[in-house]
């Protein structure tokens, strides 16, 4: 499933325009650079639309938001839309605040996203319009669990079929689907929760294999998700290898991705269609 999407962004070297996290964004910029992409960041209104419009697709996060980024991000969302160009929303902390929420409808209404990206309380909130999270972590109570996976797979589809997007839903179990398939995947270590910046690197490689992919990107959202679960797990291993910590697994989860093969990837995913 993944040698070709995996050889295109090696061949290709998608060029990503981030408007992102500020607390995250060297992160994103070495990460999509490890996993065989490039890095651009702009948010001034008076340019993003010029340097959206030489990228291969557009990383939207929410993560650290002010006014000055909600006219950038809908200046390059709509030059990427009128391009064709893939583009990635990331509604971190959606439901935290009445500004994140107002934002992140105002952007779904005003730009056609290729992939929404987001724990489940985040998805919670889009669909209802309302929601609880822990500051940008998902609410406890809305896990997804073994028990509510057929729920939540349902859930994710009927999303992705009112949006018109692939629905990637992140958690201990990650689920990325479009209104008729489903990939349920089981990658990942819980320490990555204890890093900063995982979730926005995750969003960034998913716009850089959709840019690379953009006939398949259900599959090049789900290869990303992939890819950064099974390069958490083996830095998770190199950690306790080396007796190290956080600061030291951030790294080595980069040092991963970027000594990944699409045959290191195949044999560690673990992702099944539902």
């Amino acid at each position: 499933m993944f040698k070709t999407l995996f050889e295109n962004v090696q061949q290709q070297t998608p060029l990503v325009h981030c408007i992102t996290n500020y607390v995250t964004v060297n992160d994103v910029a070495n990460v999509l650079l490890a996993a065989g992409g490039s890095p651009i960041m702009a948010d001034a209104p008076e340019e993003v639309a010029d340097i959206t419009a030489i990228c291969t697709a557009l990383n939207l996060n929410i993560g650290t938001l002010n006014s000055r980024a909600v006219e950038s991000m809908l200046l390059a969302g709509r030059q990427a839309n009128a391009l064709a160009h893939p583009v990635v929303l990331d509604p971190v902390g959606a439901g935290a605040s009445p500004f994140r929420t107002e934002t992140t409808f105002k952007l779904l209404e005003q730009v056609a996203f290729t992939v929404i990206k987001g724990n489940i309380s985040e998805m919670k909130t889009i669909d209802a319009g309302s929601g609880t999270t822990k500051g940008v972590d998902a609410d406890v109570s809305d896990a997804v669990t073994e028990e509510t996976l057929d729920a939540a797979v349902a859930f994710a589809k009927r999303l992705a079929d009112r949006n018109d997007a692939v629905i990637a839903i992140t958690g201990a179990i990650d689920i990325v689907a479009d209104r008729d398939r489903a990939f349920v995947i089981r990658n990942g270590h819980p320490q990555m929760a204890k890093v900063s910046g995982t979730g926005c690197m995750l969003s960034a490689l998913i716009a850089a294999y959709c840019g690379a992919n953009p006939e398949q990107t259900l599959e090049a959202a789900a290869a990303a998700v992939c890819l950064m679960g099974v390069s958490g797990e083996w830095a998770y291993e190199r950690m306790l290898q080396n007796a190290a910590g956080t600061s030291s697994y951030r790294g080595y989860i980069i040092d991963e991705i970027s000594k990944m093969s699409a045959e290191r990837l195949e044999g560690g995913a673990k992702i099944e269609s539902r």
